[in-house]
């Protein structure tokens, strides 16, 4: 029998609710089920792109370690780029004119999912008094998910050898999503949304998120920054828009106790970055540190969500299918997304 990873798991999480090996976690509500509610929604047939450009936002004001993304052409054996390449000039009457690239992309860049790999803790699961760096259902750093630790090495490879992104393309990520319109209630202006706001927004809004539903906060953020075209202001940028209060107790709670299976935003972070003072050690994410690491709940940060959430509330609706895969990318803590919503 092989021996557990942990020993002790963190209060309020899920880990070793879908089995000791899950890398999954809340994903695992999104089912059969859960795909045919979606696909019920259906009743227009019409298709909403949730994806930015994926050159935005611009520059790197959200995070300096993230960089727009950089096309080149591939290279033949002779050095020529593959850019409006005949290949008359290697094979007598071809007629083919050929473009091919490569990008330099960094995956969280713009529209993108967080995988179970992306945000851990520092945590005592072996019970031996000293915290060590864990990830969701007790998967470790350092052998779970590695990579180069100084920066001499930052060119050496990383990986998550569990809980990669792939995991999330392979199930599908495909389901009933149910969209919450922070941005008609709170406008453009900067507002930190704890339990009780949310709870007003969705009594209003006659809103109901059940088991399995993937949730999709409309913020405004991503319309503006698509306002911005390419150049965000360095300052507006942290000013704007509605963001959960990640330190709130209640709203961590009701998180758990909706049973969703994925919660996505139109903003940088989904919460609040840095979060509020919390105390001398706690977490300066703590809706990540709650839905990654506890939950097993991955996030959606940067999608476009500002057409459909107006196409919703203007036919008085706020369900549709929810079409989300990331790449297939193994050993990658995240992915960028073209997400397509149909209602």
């Amino acid at each position: 029998m092989t021996a557990p990873r942990w020993r002790r798991r963190p209060e309020g999480s899920t880990w070793g609710d879908y089995g000791p090996d899950d890398q999954l976690g809340r994903v695992n509500g999104l089912d059969a089920a859960k795909v045919l509610q979606g696909v019920a929604e259906v009743r227009e047939g019409r298709t909403f792109c949730l994806s930015l450009p994926l050159d935005l936002p611009g520059g790197n004001v959200l995070n300096q370690r993230r960089h727009p993304p950089r096309l080149s052409p591939t290279v033949r054996t002779n050095g020529r780029p593959v850019t409006n390449f005949r290949v008359c000039e290697e094979v007598d009457g071809a007629t083919d004119v050929i473009c091919d690239d490569r990008v330099m992309l960094y995956l969280q860049y713009s529209t993108q999912w967080d995988s179970l790999a992306h945000v851990g803790g520092l945590f005592d699961a072996d019970g031996d008094g000293t915290p060590k760096p864990f990830y969701y259902n007790g998967f470790r750093g350092g052998l779970d998910v590695t990579g180069p630790s100084e920066a001499a090495e930052v060119e050496a490879p990383s990986r998550a050898h569990r809980l990669g992104i792939e995991r999330l393309a392979e199930h599908g990520m495909q389901g009933r999503g149910v969209m919450i319109d922070l941005r008609a209630h709170c406008g453009d202006a900067r507002a930190l949304v704890g339990y009780d706001g949310l709870m007003h927004i969705l009594e209003a809004d006659a809103v109901a998120v059940e088991p399995g539903d993937m949730v999709c906060l409309h913020t405004g953020f991503a319309d503006r920054l698509l306002a911005w075209a390419g150049e965000p202001d360095r300052d507006a940028v942290h000013r704007i828009c509605a963001v959960l209060d990640g330190r709130d107790r209640r709203l961590l709670d009701w998180i758990t106790d909706s049973g969703l299976s994925a919660l996505i935003a139109d903003n940088y972070a989904v919460e609040a970055y840095p979060a509020r003072p919390g105390g001398a050690c706690c977490a300066i994410l703590p809706l990540h540190e709650h839905c990654l690491f506890k939950l097993g709940l991955p996030l959606g940060e940067l999608w476009h969500l500002t057409p459909l959430a107006d196409w919703l509330r203007a036919n008085g609706r706020h369900r549709f299918l929810l079409t989300a895969p990331p790449l297939r990318l193994p050993g990658a803590v995240g992915s960028p997304a073209t997400p397509i919503a149909t209602v």
